[in-house]
């Protein structure tokens, strides 16, 4: 395996200790042998930091794992502790697709597989905050928030974008066509549809911004004192809307099940009501706007095959099954269930004249309030019936597909297998990702002193690479599909993963500040998670088509986001 190569490469570098001669401005000691340099006073070059210092040493982690104070070797642990990190977050993936297969939504779908994917960010924000002194962590607490700031950055720029460009097909009367791209890289032609849920994660993560607004108030008002206090309160509210989310995502499958069935039955009621409308039986209003019971009448003798003057089920089946609802999937048993639920007001499993004569009357009120009345010069007719119609299929079309929300899924194969198979993956991501959360840390702290970088800027661009790759990659490969529901459900993980760092890691990066006495210092990098996050939500929540134009958006941002941090923290100093 390469991970095996992987490690017997960086354990034959690194646990041999080496020792060299280093070439100094100081003079030397005896008079035996001149370079010539002895007289030069501070050459230029020399100005920089070394890379190698005899004097210095560095504490190995665990007391056993390698380190180092040179640039190089701190880029290769870096590198290599940023793999183990990544094949935590690829155990921890996988086996909770394995687990969700067995399990469905609910529970664990909804309250413990969302935690566990914010696990590795969660690992490394802990433990950049509780190693060594209050100074230490104060200075290693920067890798943390550099990794939040990062991963949110990432997650709603780079990868959005790149999920726009492989999940595009070709656009019609602004819909996204599932399966079908013959417009290339047309920027308006192409692009992705998503259903209405996804816009309500988009919102959701816009809302999960408030504890950063409410952590910053104190520095927006120019308050020392109150900023303990702020982070108190902020660390409350993230913790409420952490479990907030997690029970939204519990009831979530039930919730869409429900709207999904009233948008069927709305579906069934304009059916029904178009069909009213074609048949030529009459109009549908008399000249004061209010229903035309005689044409009601006679649709009622047309369904009433026997004469005996009450519509069974049966007969109401024959009927729906005649209208031929062919824009969606319907349960015509269900249908009828739901129609009688309307009409039956005796209960006698019958439907009366008058009692079809008041449901249907209520169902052309309904349309006509939801539609809208527009008069028709032609026939002086009203066309709300179509304008409802419409906005029946665009509001079950918005829903999306009707998924398995059950808590066991049946059909599974070897369920007792899979399911000590994805626990076994659990606990190994979980086991990895605390025991190289600590070191990869360290690394780049050390590799922050060698270079001068700033910390907070390799955590930013190099640790979500480590802790989001896979995620990242699982996006990318599964918007390729290029379909509504698989596109609906990639950029739904998006924001859902944007939403666990903004309430569970910034809960337990809120935490380490506020036990430890930790100093809350981080203007620029709240200003630029408010602005990603508000500008990709707001972006997201009101419409449910991009073009492809709208990955450059998102492009944008990212080296945008970079560069605001560097000018307000190191050109003007603000903090």
């Amino acid at each position: 395996m390469p991970s095996k190569y992987l490690l017997l490469l960086f354990f034959s570098l690194f646990c041999v200790s080496a020792h060299g001669r280093f070439i100094t401005a100081r003079p030397s000691p005896t008079d035996l042998v001149s370079d010539g340099i002895s007289a030069v006073k501070n050459p230029p070059y020399l100005l920089l930091k070394p890379q190698f210092s005899a004097e210095e040493s560095c504490e190995q982690t665990y007391g056993f794992l390698p380190c180092t104070t040179t640039a190089l070797g701190n880029l290769f642990l870096i590198i290599v502790y940023g793999y183990f990190m990544y094949l935590a977050a690829t155990y921890l993936s996988n086996g909770s697709e394995l687990l969700l297969e067995i399990l469905g939504p609910g529970i664990v779908g909804g309250l413990f597989l969302p935690i566990l994917g914010a696990l590795p960010d969660a690992m490394l924000i802990l433990v950049s905050g509780l190693s060594g002194t209050t100074e230490v962590a104060q200075s290693q607490v920067s890798v943390g928030m550099g990794l939040l700031a990062g991963s949110t950055v990432m997650l709603l720029t780079v990868i959005w974008g790149s999920c726009v460009v492989v999940g595009r097909s070709d656009l019609r009367d602004s819909v996204a066509v599932d399966g079908r791209l013959t417009k290339g890289f047309s920027l308006t032609g192409t692009g992705i549809s998503t259903d209405i849920w996804t816009c309500y994660a988009a919102r959701i993560m816009a809302i999960s911004v408030i504890p950063f607004i409410i952590v910053q108030l104190p520095q927006l008002l120019n308050s020392t004192s109150g900023r303990h206090l702020a982070v108190l309160i902020a660390l409350i509210v993230s913790l409420s809307m952490l479990v907030a989310y997690c029970l939204y995502q519990v009831f979530q499958p039930w919730i869409q099940r429900r709207r999904l069935a009233y948008a069927k039955h709305k579906h069934v009621i304009s059916g029904i009501l178009k069909h009213l409308k074609m048949s030529a039986l009459g109009k549908l209003l008399n000249d004061d706007g209010e229903p035309n019971t005689e044409v009601i009448r006679k649709l009622f003798a047309t369904i009433d095959e026997n004469g005996d003057g009450g519509l069974s089920p049966s007969e109401l089946k024959a009927f729906i099954i005649g209208i031929r609802f062919e824009e969606i999937d319907l349960d015509k048993d269900d249908a009828v269930t739901k129609v009688m639920a309307d009409f039956d007001t005796s209960r006698d499993s019958l439907v009366q004249e008058d009692e079809f004569v008041r449901g249907i009357s209520k169902w052309i009120i309904e349309a006509k309030q939801t539609g809208g009345a527009h008069l028709e010069s032609n026939a002086g007719t009203f066309k709300f019936i179509d304008h409802f119609h419409q906005q029946t299929k665009r509001e079950h079309d918005l829903l999306g597909s009707e998924e398995q929300s059950d808590e066991v899924v049946e059909g599974v194969e070897n369920p007792k297998k899979i399911t000590i198979k994805a626990v076994l993956m659990l606990l190994l991501g979980t086991i990895i990702a605390a025991a190289f959360a600590d070191p990869l840390v360290d690394a780049v702290d050390n590799f922050s002193d060698a270079t001068s970088i700033p910390s907070f800027f390799i955590s930013f661009i190099a640790l979500p690479l480590a802790t989001n790759s896979s995620e990242a990659v699982s996006a990318i490969i599964f918007a390729s599909r290029k379909n509504k529901r698989t596109s609906s459900l990639t950029f739904s993980e998006l924001y859902g993963a944007v939403t666990m760092n903004n309430v569970l890691c910034l809960s337990v990066f809120l935490a380490l500040v506020f036990v430890r006495g930790l100093t809350w210092d981080f203007s620029s990098e709240v200003l630029v998670i408010l602005i990603v996050c508000l500008v990709m939500g707001a972006f997201a929540s009101f419409r449910t088509t991009f073009p492809l134009w709208t990955c450059s958006v998102a492009y944008i941002l990212y080296p945008f986001s970079l560069a605001l941090v560097y000018v307000l923290d190191y050109v003007f100093g603000w903090s």
